[in-house]
Parts: C-alpha cells; structure tokens; sequence
C-alpha cells in the first residue's frame, strides 16, 4: 500500500523506513495517526524466520514519526526541521505487534519548543495497548 500523499510531505522518513500511513487528528495536545504493518517489511524475514513480529525498537520509532508528523501538520514543526530521538523513556512491551496489524497511535506533546520535541505515546492493535514510552526529540540538523 502506498503511503498517503500527506505524509511524505509531513515527514523526510522514506521507505523502507516510514511507519505513518496517515494522521487522523492532530491538535496541539494530542496526535492520532495509524500504519499497517505489511507482510513485506524488511525486518520480518529476520525478526524472526517462521513467527515474524515487529521489533519494539520500530514500534518505538512508529510512534515518534506519528508524533513528528502531527506536529508538521499542525504548522508547529517546519517543513524542513529535522527531529532526532535524544532520549526514550517509561518504555512497555505489552503484546506483540504481527503481518497485517493496524496499529493507532495515540501521542500526549507534553512539551514543545523550536529545539526540542517531549512527547508520551501509546501504540494499539485494536484496543489493546501494544507499546507506550515517552521520548525527547532534538529538532535541528
């Protein structure tokens, strides 16, 4: 599935390395976007062969580029910034994320400023948490 034409303009991520299919709501306090994880991503053959399953360092990552993306559309972060992750924090494995999974991310900014990004999130398979941290990005080159 092609990614939704807003969201590479809203993120410099680019395959195999963008997990936001689409933001849904985005508002200063809080942003919800989703992605499915399909068959062919680039991690499963390895991760594991015979039981693939996302590894929690891309569901980490799925949720700050849903966090970034939310804040490119609401005007906060420019077009050209560059967001790093600094820290990760509070981070909880609760379920596994598989093949096919829609995954909703639901994302708390709990701090920003022109260089630097605190946000908290929650990753879902349904209605049931998959993941949830809270990260610091540095914007910049």
């Amino acid at each position: 599935m092609d990614k939704h034409p807003e969201i590479v303009e809203l993120l410099p991520h680019r395959k195999p390395f963008l997990f936001v299919d689409e933001v849904v709501e985005a508002s200063e306090k809080r942003i919800v976007a989703r992605h499915i994880f399909n068959s062919d991503e680039f991690f499963f053959p390895g991760h594991f062969p015979g039981y693939p399953v996302v590894p929690g360092v891309i569901l980490i990552e799925t949720m700050a580029q849903s966090g970034g993306a939310g804040l490119r559309k609401l005007g906060i972060l420019s077009g050209d910034a560059l967001f790093f992750l600094a820290t990760v924090d509070k981070v909880k494995f609760r379920r596994q994320v598989r093949p096919g999974d829609e995954t909703r991310m639901e994302i708390e900014n709990l701090r920003v400023s022109a260089k630097m990004i605190k946000q908290a999130g929650k990753l879902y398979v349904g209605d049931e948490i998959a993941a949830e941290a809270e990260w610091m990005c540095l914007v910049g080159a």
